[in-house]
């Protein structure tokens, strides 16, 4: 398909979300005159080409002033904040609407990066000094970031208005700039077209000072994650489909923006997606190898040496390094792409406690989250083994432990021991120690945070105003490091990575496709020529799968659960919630599975923080305006296009559900 790209003042109308200044006359004609120097050599072309990619958001930046509605518009994620802040809460509350976008959303600032790619690809030849092998690279991310800007606004807003890269003039009528969305399929089928064309020059390391720019296996990945999206039910026929997107049809011609027919091969191509990252041998999950302070593997779990087993590793340490800053970012081979993110360091302020530690003490984790935890053994905690058992009563009497370079209180209830690693490197408890180390004043470290009526840290403790307490009595802690400290004499924050794919995902995602193949075969051959046989192969399954369990220290999937495609689609829900916890993937995957509605209308609970111990233990409802008064609407799974817009450009249709 070859569309042209718009470049004037009416149709930068339908450019904005929020507000009309998208392409302000004066900055427009200000630009138009600098363009000779902007792409006279390769120098001012390459400037102009990393400020166009500063134009993208900080990836971590999912919780206040997001860019989108990432986790606290999902079940594993709650904030008593305020959502003119915390705008993933004001979708979820209903104030976001197609005449106010409160600020959510990148619908304008992806198609300003759409147009000045757009530029660069128009006018490059006039930079003679450009030689042929940079000419490419260049134009390769340049590609990757037009088709990135369009990923941002699939995900977000669904089908597109695609543009391509032919310039048009820009004193034409309005009628001249009119246009259609693309359908779901064809927006999906130009976005990796894009990404495989920019895939072939793009470079397949980059040096660690220039770490956050895109590779090969970046496109890749992006490629892997929507052919997996597009494979699920919600944008692949079937029941899910037609109960979603069954009435919504183009204006233009009556086609459905989503298609109505199931098509079992995209689950094979986005098994060979995945299939060809896994080939290119490039990428591995990060770990750390064990030591003295390494617990000792459960009887059940591989001692294998990893990744055939769990042998060899520290499993918190693997887990926990690479989102505190212990590990370098630069360095961590499972970051297929990843960026530095101070947006990341700056969200971990609203864990900490606030009269001690100097925090917002508000990011809050249902207990659904914490139930789907495992155990240490890889049992669930409503099947514990009589070694490693699970209970709700009474507390735990076995002196402080430390393990890993974690430190786990004595006296923490009996259903926060003998948990899964991945739940102390993420979960932030009642009668969690908090060292906050790097500070000198010993007021402000090594502290035991409680949150029940009588805790130093809940509700009712002197330091709350308002908002500020957990409301549910579980708090994120996945990003902080045991140093990172918000208040005393030399308190100081580890700098941190966001991992925007990582290479569990791609396992798990491959996983999840061949285990939907069901009978079927397929060879797929992807556009490098890389060419696969996908079917549900059962090794494969469990390889991908294992690892992902392995690192973190549990058994792989049984014989019994290999044989049901259900069961194994059971384990990888589960799975993925826990691995990508705060990772912004939740969001989508609910979505795409069609599980959106029913994940959503499970009440919210958490411990009794109106009660002291041990009534505090108890599980409730949580009793909060902004838990009362969720929004669950099929019409959430895509944000409004501003009513402004819709407006203006006759054939453009808005969203499902979302008045015009």
């Amino acid at each position: 398909m070859k569309n042209k790209i718009i470049i004037f003042i009416q149709f930068g109308m339908l450019l904005c979300m929020s507000s009309c200044n998208f392409l302000n006359v004066e900055d427009e004609f200000k630009d138009m005159l600098s363009y000779d120097s902007v792409f006279a050599n390769k120098r001012n072309v390459e400037k102009y080409l990393w400020a166009t990619a500063a134009n993208f958001p900080d990836e971590g930046k999912l919780f206040q002033y997001p860019y989108t509605p990432g986790p606290l518009a999902s079940d594993e994620a709650f904030t008593t904040f305020g959502s003119d802040q915390f705008l993933g809460m004001g979708f979820v509350l209903g104030e976001i609407t197609p005449d106010n976008s409160g600020g959510l959303g990148n619908w304008g600032t992806m198609y300003k990066i759409i147009r000045k790619t757009n530029l660069i690809f128009r006018r490059i030849d006039e930079a003679k000094d450009l030689k042929t092998t940079e000419k490419l690279e260049l134009l390769a991310y340049t590609r990757f970031m037009r088709a990135y800007a369009y990923y941002n606004l699939l995900m977000d807003f669904g089908p597109l208005v695609i543009l391509g890269d032919e310039v048009m003039d820009n004193n034409e009528t309005i009628d001249y700039y009119n246009a259609h969305r693309s359908t779901y399929d064809e927006s999906v089928e130009y976005v990796c077209g894009e990404l495989e064309a920019a895939a072939v020059n793009l470079p397949i390391t980059v040096p660690i000072s220039q770490f956050g720019r895109p590779t090969k296996g970046a496109a890749y990945g992006l490629i892997a994650r929507l052919r997996l999206q597009h494979a699920s039910p919600l944008y692949n026929g079937g029941s899910v489909a037609k109960t979603y997107f069954g009435s919504w049809k183009r204006s233009v011609d009556n086609a459905h923006y989503i298609s109505q027919t199931e098509n079992v091969e995209r689950w094979a191509l986005a098994a060979a997606a995945c299939a060809r990252i896994i080939d290119m041998g490039l990428y591995e999950l990060h770990t750390v190898k064990s030591d003295i302070n390494t617990p000792k593997l459960p009887q059940g779990v591989s001692t294998e040496p990893f990744p055939a087993g769990a042998g060899g590793i520290d499993p918190f340490r693997s887990y926990s390094d690479m989102f505190t800053g212990e590990t370098v970012p630069q360095t961590n081979p499972e970051y297929i792409w990843g960026r530095m993110s101070s947006s990341i360091v700056d969200i971990t302020r609203h864990s900490f406690n606030g009269d001690i530690l100097g925090g917002f003490n508000g990011m809050c984790v249902p207990q659904k989250v914490i139930d789907k935890y495992k155990m240490v053994d890889g049992r669930s905690i409503q099947n514990s083994s009589s070694e490693y058992p699970y209970s709700e009563d009474g507390m735990t009497n076995t002196g402080r432990m430390t393990f890993s370079g974690y430190t786990l209180n004595t006296g923490i209830s009996n259903m926060y021991a003998n948990r899964e690693m991945r739940f102390y490197a993420s979960i932030g408890f009642s009668r969690r120690y908090w060292m906050a180390s790097s500070t000198s004043d010993t007021r402000k470290k090594n502290i035991t945070v409680t949150y029940d009526k009588n805790g130093n840290s809940g509700r009712y403790s002197s330091a709350n105003v308002k908002n500020d307490y957990p409301s549910t009595g579980y708090v994120i802690t996945k990003y902080i490091h045991e140093s990172d400290a918000w208040s005393g004499e030399g308190a100081q924050r580890v700098a941190k990575g966001f991992p925007i794919i990582r290479y569990a995902e791609i396992l798990l995602s491959y996983a999840e496709a061949l285990n939907n193949l069901g009978n079927t075969s397929f060879t797929v051959v992807l556009p490098d020529d890389f060419e696969y046989t996908a079917y549900r192969n059962l090794d494969e399954i469990a390889k991908s799968f294992n690892r992902v369990r392995y690192r973190a220290g549990l058994p792989g999937l049984t014989n019994e659960e290999l044989e049901d495609p259900v069961k194994v689609q059971e384990q990888i829900i589960d799975e993925r919630m826990i691995e990508f916890l705060f990772e912004n993937r939740r969001y989508y995957d609910v979505r795409r599975w069609g599980i959106y509605e029913e994940v959503e209308t499970e009440p919210i609970t958490g411990m009794d923080i109106e009660s002291a111990e041990p009534e505090y233990y108890n599980r409730v409802i949580v009793n909060h305006s902004r838990v009362r008064n969720r929004v669950i609407n099929k019409k959430m799974i895509f944000l409004p296009i501003s009513r402004t817009e819709i407006r203006r450009v006759k054939d453009l249709d808005q969203n499902p559900g979302w008045a015009n």
